[in-house]
């Protein structure tokens, strides 16, 4: 199977709420019109993007990345590479390399959530589809290339960090746990 192929199960079979039925929808005709060409960052028009929240919620908080590009405290995650197998494993391998926390294991269920975002050009959009990532009880998270700063926040410290999106996710991981 593709990774377009399983980009296109993994959207149909998302129950999302709040506004994610119409997302879920615009990601589908996104891929519909575009193709296999709508998971790759070469496409203009917007591509698929795959991301995780690294959570420890034995101790209430998760793992936020200062973007180095866009200097905000975000979730992991990123670009398809032709490697990933999943959009799953993309979001998995992402966040263990911009964690640097081995042994991440993603929340059952599939997605949490989708989000959809401007970003600067050459192309306008990333379409993401955003995961949880369990931490184990003892992870140490090390920095990446791509981060400016890697910081564990409390539940409750997140909206004074980051933006709503990011806040949206930790809800949405929250209720899913």
């Amino acid at each position: 199977m593709s990774l377009y192929d399983d980009a296109v199960l993994v959207l149909k079979g998302f129950e999302g709420r709040g506004g994610q039925a119409e997302l879920r929808q615009a990601y589908l005709d996104h891929l519909a019109a575009h193709g296999d060409a709508g998971m790759w960052k070469a496409c203009t028009a917007g591509h698929v993007t795959a991301s995780a929240l690294v959570v420890d919620p034995s101790r209430g908080r998760v793992l936020l990345t200062l973007h180095k590009k866009l200097r905000m405290w975000l979730q992991m995650g990123g670009h398809c590479e032709p490697g990933d197998v999943s959009l799953a494993a993309a979001a998995l391998r992402e966040a263990t390399e911009e964690s640097g926390v081995p042994g991440l294991t993603l929340l059952p269920g599939g997605p949490v959530r989708l989000d959809q975002h401007p970003i600067p050009g050459p192309c306008t959009q990333h379409l993401d589809v955003q995961y949880a990532a369990l931490a184990p009880a003892d992870a140490v998270e090390a920095i990446s290339d791509e981060s400016l700063d890697l910081r564990w926040f409390a539940y409750d410290e997140v909206a004074s960090v980051a933006d709503e999106s990011v806040v949206r996710l930790v809800e949405a991981t929250r209720a899913r746990l």
